[in-house]
């Protein structure tokens, strides 16, 4: 009996990409032809995650350096809206979602996870789904959210940062927000929080309106707030915030994607090391089989004569 061995696919899962393999016994001999033309689409496979690997590896280097800049920008208006108390409003509330998300996939469940964050929260009851809108920054967002959601968004941005992103492409963003019309109380920036070149989190980002930033007691104590300022401070510390989470996303990104290149190429390798296997049991059992039949041939022959 010999072995099959069939491509079915490449599965995707936290923080990896591996190659689906189905390994199946058969009784007619798998041929030498068939079994080198699979070792030959993993070693082509495994040639491709392992560049992959090396971009990933290049991209997170330089995302990783960037990010550091990024942090002074962000960290300071991230202090603001955590450290901002707010009176509660009686009624209903407009609330936006703003997913920083990519276009690319191929990077674990970087993406897939802030999909599932912001789903999770629309679903719970909780949320006025009428006055509720999303910002899909990246085609993944978009089209995660647009299968169960696609009445709440409001706009979707892609190709954002395909070079390096930088301070404009969070300011352009959040113009477009501005000029979208929609006066929104409290949005949630849902982005993946870099922590290590392995590991990353999860995390929203609280952000208000220039209206409830008026009514914070902690605005309140200064003597006069011009209106216009208040409004331009505002509008300001929306890019910052946003442009950090972006980064911080950006960086969990190449992170993850490189991790998940990585585990590809070990999981072809094993793969290819199965098939080698495979193919020199395969070659002996044929040779041994012709063996035997010139033997028996032979012997044949003996007896006639």
């Amino acid at each position: 009996m010999s072995f099959v061995v069939k491509a079915s696919g490449i599965l995707q899962q936290p923080g990896t990409v591996a190659l689906l393999w189905n390994v199946t016994p058969v009784r007619n001999m798998a041929t030498l032809k068939d079994i080198s033309r699979r070792l030959k689409s993993v070693k082509s496979i495994q040639k491709i995650t392992k560049s992959m690997k090396m971009v990933s590896a290049a991209k997170y280097a330089k995302a990783e350096r960037e990010l550091r800049a990024a942090r002074a920008y962000g960290l300071s208006a991230k202090g603001f809206y955590d450290n901002l108390e707010v009176e509660k409003v009686e009624g209903p509330q407009k609330h936006l979602f703003i997913a920083a998300t990519s276009d690319r996939g191929l990077c674990g469940a970087a993406n897939s996870s802030i999909v599932k964050n912001i789903r999770t929260q629309l679903n719970d009851g909780k949320q006025d789904l009428e006055g509720t809108k999303i910002v899909a920054i990246g085609d993944k967002s978009r089209t995660g959210l647009a299968r169960t959601h696609a009445s709440n968004l409001l706009l979707s941005v892609n190709e954002v940062g395909k070079r390096s992103l930088v301070f404009g492409d969070a300011s352009a963003i959040a113009q477009q927000l501005i000029n979208s019309g929609f006066e929104y109380d409290s949005a949630d920036i849902v982005y993946n929080k870099f922590k290590s070149a392995i590991a990353y989190t999860t995390s929203r980002q609280k952000v208000l309106s220039g209206d409830a930033i008026a009514r914070s007691k902690s605005i309140q104590v200064y003597d006069s707030t011009d209106a216009d300022v208040l409004r331009s401070f505002q509008e300001f510390n929306l890019a910052s915030v946003l442009y950090y989470a972006m980064k911080e996303n950006a960086t969990a990104e190449q992170s993850s994607r490189m991790t998940a290149m990585d585990n590809a190429t070990k999981n072809a390798g094993e793969l290819i090391n199965k098939l080698t296997t495979y193919y020199n049991r395969t070659r002996q059992a044929v040779i041994t089989t012709e063996l035997i039949e010139i033997i028996s041939g032979a012997a044949a022959l003996e007896q006639k004569n």
